[in-house]
């Protein structure tokens, strides 16, 4: 997959979310990579179905990617996109603020800055179609949330939807050629290399059941290892990270 240093970026004023818009371009037979860049959402989406506010000024950007190889593959660029915003945002703040926290979430001074929501289907010329939804926090962020959020603003920085555009599908589509020419291993290294929480005591909410113990790990498939209090040891795939304390 070679890179593509000056990759498509369509800008709209209004949408109901990009992943949205980037689904019914897949369906059209658009296969990107390409990116779309809505003003507004009317009908942005976060993680496990949670309302994403669209306040205008902040970015709401969606890469439209088509693969081949299998859903739970495509899923490991999901650190990709946290390694992406990571890089946007060490690029204009301190570096030592950006932390990383499992599954996906960017945290600048321990408060989250960003969301990241992908998702995929079968395209219609073969392969996967990849809608990656990542919402970066420039100008304003909520007040009340369950986690406490931030904004590069707020941080003392200012960047514009444009540059953040840009600079952010530049940063992933280096992550995505990493991961396409050498697998999820330097993915999963860099993305330690920044990680919060590593080896600290952390409450895991699940569907069905809540589990607490110590962040071990990142398995090879992105998994988080959580060694339990009892001497078990599970991984988790998909679930809620708090570190009892913290303001994440």
């Amino acid at each position: 997959m070679a890179a593509k240093p000056d990759l498509p970026i369509h800008y709209f004023d209004t949408l109901d979310s990009t992943n949205e818009e980037a689904k019914r371009q897949a369906l059209t037979g658009a296969t990107g990579p390409l990116w779309i860049v809505a003003r507004r959402q009317s009908s942005g989406r976060g993680r496990r179905g949670r309302v994403w506010t669209s306040k205008p000024g902040n970015l709401f950007a969606t890469g439209l990617y088509r693969l081949e190889c299998e859903p739970s593959r495509a899923a490991q660029l999901s650190f990709a996109a946290a390694l992406a915003v990571g890089d946007l945002c060490a690029s204009v703040l301190d570096p030592e603020q950006v932390r990383l926290k499992w599954p996906n979430d960017v945290l600048v001074g321990g408060r989250k800055i960003s969301g990241i929501l992908l998702e995929s289907g079968q395209h219609a010329n073969g392969g996967l179609w990849l809608a990656v939804g990542i919402g970066v926090n420039l100008s304003h962020h909520p007040e009340e949330s369950e986690r406490p959020a931030t904004d590069l603003r707020a941080q003392g920085a200012e960047l514009s939807v444009e540059a953040a555009a840009e600079r952010l599908s530049e940063r992933f589509d280096h992550w995505l050629n990493r991961w396409a020419q050498d697998g999820f291993t330097p993915i999963r290294e860099a993305w330690l290399s920044r990680v919060h929480g590593l080896g600290e005591r952390c409450v895991v909410r699940l569907d069905h059941e809540t589990l607490e113990g110590v962040f071990a790990d990142l398995g090879p498939d992105g998994s988080l290892r959580l060694d339990l209090k009892d001497g078990g040891r599970r991984f988790i795939s998909a679930g809620d990270v708090f570190f009892p304390g913290a303001s994440s």
